[in-house]
């Protein structure tokens, strides 16, 4: 399955969201997707499944629970995929900062003429 297929789907998204906070029981996870997304806890299974066969997620044994972790490494990948992409939302991105950042000492600048130091203020 493409890495793309994989996290297209919202349910695979959250579980990775989930993992990233850091090692988890496949029931603590399917805890809390059973409550977001009203799936039955095979289903969720199935989820978990997908993102271990697809590389997304490692599972350890621990006695009779299992952990399920985030693998870096598909990730990685697709951030070097995306890099040739990322020309074209870079500078907006920049700009939107530079725009941010002249907002605020425009208003930091507005507010020190409308609210000068009352004469005879010790400064």
């Amino acid at each position: 399955m493409h890495a793309f297929d994989v996290l297209g789907d919202p349910v695979r998204r959250r579980i990775l969201e989930l993992l990233a906070e850091g090692e988890q029981t496949s029931g603590a996870v399917c805890a809390v997707i059973r409550l977001e997304f009203g799936i039955s806890q095979p289903a969720v299974s199935q989820h978990l499944k997908v993102l271990r066969d697809s590389g997304f997620a490692t599972v350890r044994p621990d006695g009779a629970r299992r952990l399920y972790a985030v693998n870096t490494t598909p990730l990685q990948d697709i951030d070097t995929w995306l890099d040739r992409f990322r020309r074209h939302w870079t500078p907006h991105l920049d700009a939107l900062a530079t725009e941010l950042a002249r907002g605020r000492r425009e208003r930091r600048l507005r507010e020190t003429h409308h609210n000068p130091e009352p004469e005879g203020t010790p400064q």
